[in-house]
């Protein structure tokens, strides 16, 4: 499997989104050679707002690039209605 089949993993409930900044952070990079930025930050953010809280591993990957100022957007709009996001 690559590392694609793992950026989303859920917990049983379904309510919280464990994701890894770092495999998040390789898979924008391939995104941006193939040209599927786009659809990356379109699943991303559906399979946020399905969630009610995210818990963010690895955020030190954030500050690499522009990841953190691309993925704003999301986590505002992900607050917004109501979602919480942790850093473990």
């Amino acid at each position: 499997m690559n590392r694609r089949d793992f950026l989303h993993l859920r917990n049983l409930s379904g309510d919280i989104l464990e994701l890894s900044c770092e495999k998040l952070y390789m898979r924008y990079l391939d995104s941006q050679l193939d040209g599927t930025q786009e659809q990356l930050l379109g699943r991303t953010r559906e399979t946020m707002l399905r969630s009610k809280k995210i818990r963010l591993q690895d955020v030190s990957w954030l500050n690499r690039g522009e990841l953190k100022k691309v993925l704003e957007p999301l986590f505002e709009e992900f607050q917004a209605g109501g979602g919480q996001i942790e850093s473990v």
